[in-house]
Protein backbone atom coordinates (compact mmCIF):
# COMPACT_ATOMS: atom_id res chain seq x y z
CA UNK A 1 0.00 0.00 0.00
CA UNK A 2 1.49 3.18 -0.98
CA UNK A 3 2.00 6.29 1.56
CA UNK A 4 2.84 8.56 -1.09
CA UNK A 5 0.35 11.78 -1.13
CA UNK A 6 -0.64 12.98 -4.24
CA UNK A 7 -2.58 16.24 -3.51
CA UNK A 8 -1.01 19.70 -3.95
CA UNK A 9 1.38 19.17 -6.81
CA UNK A 10 2.38 21.56 -9.64
CA UNK A 11 4.89 19.98 -12.05
CA UNK A 12 6.47 21.55 -15.20
CA UNK A 13 5.49 19.84 -18.66
CA UNK A 14 8.85 19.29 -19.22
CA UNK A 15 9.15 17.28 -16.49
CA UNK A 16 6.01 15.70 -17.00
CA UNK A 17 7.12 14.36 -20.38
CA UNK A 18 10.80 13.64 -19.49
CA UNK A 19 9.60 11.49 -16.65
CA UNK A 20 6.78 9.40 -18.44
CA UNK A 21 9.18 9.00 -21.10
CA UNK A 22 11.62 7.42 -18.40
CA UNK A 23 9.23 5.33 -17.08
CA UNK A 24 7.99 4.40 -20.55
CA UNK A 25 11.63 3.32 -21.44
CA UNK A 26 12.28 1.47 -17.93
CA UNK A 27 9.41 -1.42 -19.26
CA UNK A 28 7.05 -0.98 -16.47
CA UNK A 29 9.27 -2.27 -14.08
CA UNK A 30 9.27 0.61 -11.99
CA UNK A 31 7.45 4.15 -11.94
CA UNK A 32 3.81 3.35 -9.60
CA UNK A 33 4.14 6.07 -7.37
CA UNK A 34 5.98 8.52 -9.91
CA UNK A 35 3.41 7.84 -12.53
CA UNK A 36 0.21 8.53 -10.23
CA UNK A 37 1.93 12.27 -9.24
CA UNK A 38 2.55 13.16 -12.83
CA UNK A 39 -0.78 12.44 -13.84
CA UNK A 40 -2.44 13.83 -11.07
CA UNK A 41 -0.02 17.04 -10.39
CA UNK A 42 -1.18 20.26 -12.15
CA UNK A 43 1.03 21.19 -15.14
CA UNK A 44 2.59 24.74 -15.57
CA UNK A 45 5.06 26.04 -18.41
CA UNK A 46 9.02 25.52 -16.75
CA UNK A 47 8.60 29.30 -17.42
CA UNK A 48 5.27 29.59 -14.87
CA UNK A 49 6.41 27.53 -12.01
CA UNK A 50 6.18 29.15 -8.94
CA UNK A 51 10.16 29.12 -7.03
CA UNK A 52 8.79 27.91 -4.05
CA UNK A 53 7.74 24.66 -5.77
CA UNK A 54 9.96 21.46 -6.11
CA UNK A 55 11.09 20.70 -9.90
CA UNK A 56 13.76 18.39 -11.66
CA UNK A 57 17.65 19.18 -9.95
CA UNK A 58 16.07 21.64 -7.09
CA UNK A 59 18.06 21.17 -3.99
CA UNK A 60 15.74 21.24 -0.72
CA UNK A 61 16.01 21.81 2.60
CA UNK A 62 13.52 19.10 4.70
CA UNK A 63 13.24 18.14 8.04
CA UNK A 64 12.11 14.30 9.47
CA UNK A 65 8.49 15.28 11.07
CA UNK A 66 8.95 13.41 14.07
CA UNK A 67 13.12 14.02 15.01
CA UNK A 68 13.53 17.73 13.35
CA UNK A 69 16.68 16.37 11.79
CA UNK A 70 17.69 18.36 8.83
CA UNK A 71 19.04 17.26 5.31
CA UNK A 72 19.62 18.69 2.08
CA UNK A 73 18.88 16.83 -1.32
CA UNK A 74 19.03 17.52 -5.11
CA UNK A 75 16.04 15.74 -6.82
CA UNK A 76 17.39 14.39 -9.56
CA UNK A 77 17.16 11.36 -12.69
CA UNK A 78 18.60 7.56 -11.79
CA UNK A 79 21.60 8.11 -13.39
CA UNK A 80 22.61 11.20 -11.57
CA UNK A 81 21.25 9.50 -8.58
CA UNK A 82 23.52 9.38 -5.12
CA UNK A 83 21.43 9.17 -2.22
CA UNK A 84 24.69 8.94 0.53
CA UNK A 85 25.71 12.64 -1.57
CA UNK A 86 21.73 13.71 -1.39
CA UNK A 87 21.09 13.08 -4.83
CA UNK A 88 17.59 11.38 -5.15
CA UNK A 89 16.19 9.74 -7.61
CA UNK A 90 13.04 11.18 -8.83
CA UNK A 91 12.17 7.14 -9.31
CA UNK A 92 12.83 6.62 -5.70
CA UNK A 93 10.20 7.02 -2.95
CA UNK A 94 11.58 9.86 -1.60
CA UNK A 95 12.22 11.20 -4.96
CA UNK A 96 8.42 10.75 -6.11
CA UNK A 97 6.99 12.12 -2.71
CA UNK A 98 8.82 15.60 -3.01
CA UNK A 99 7.97 16.05 -7.05
CA UNK A 100 5.70 19.27 -7.02
CA UNK A 101 5.65 20.13 -3.56
CA UNK A 102 5.86 23.71 -2.31
CA UNK A 103 7.71 24.81 0.62
CA UNK A 104 5.55 24.31 3.52
CA UNK A 105 4.33 21.01 2.10
CA UNK A 106 4.65 17.53 4.04
CA UNK A 107 6.60 14.87 1.72
CA UNK A 108 5.57 11.38 3.09
CA UNK A 109 6.16 7.70 1.65
CA UNK A 110 6.92 4.30 2.67
CA UNK A 111 10.52 2.91 3.08
CA UNK A 112 11.59 -0.23 1.85
CA UNK A 113 11.24 -1.74 5.88
CA UNK A 114 7.31 -1.11 5.43
CA UNK A 115 8.10 2.48 7.98
CA UNK A 116 6.31 5.31 7.20
CA UNK A 117 8.32 8.49 6.43
CA UNK A 118 7.37 11.93 6.81
CA UNK A 119 9.51 15.15 6.23
CA UNK A 120 8.98 18.71 6.00
CA UNK A 121 9.82 20.61 2.76
CA UNK A 122 11.46 23.93 4.62
CA UNK A 123 12.87 25.61 1.94
CA UNK A 124 14.07 25.23 -1.75
CA UNK A 125 17.58 26.20 -1.84
CA UNK A 126 18.01 26.33 -5.58
CA UNK A 127 15.41 25.71 -8.51
CA UNK A 128 16.45 25.45 -12.14
CA UNK A 129 13.35 27.66 -13.33
CA UNK A 130 13.81 30.27 -10.90
CA UNK A 131 17.17 30.83 -11.92
CA UNK A 132 16.29 31.25 -15.43
CA UNK A 133 17.25 27.83 -16.87
CA UNK A 134 13.97 26.19 -18.24
CA UNK A 135 15.43 22.78 -20.22
CA UNK A 136 17.29 21.31 -16.87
Amino acid sequence: MSYLQTELRTVTELDHVRIYNLVRRQSGMVGGDITEVIDNADLVRSEEIPANVVTMYSQVLVADVHSGEQRKLTLCYPADANPAAGFISVLSPVGASLLGLPVGAIASWTAPDGTRVAAQVQDILFQPEASGDYMS
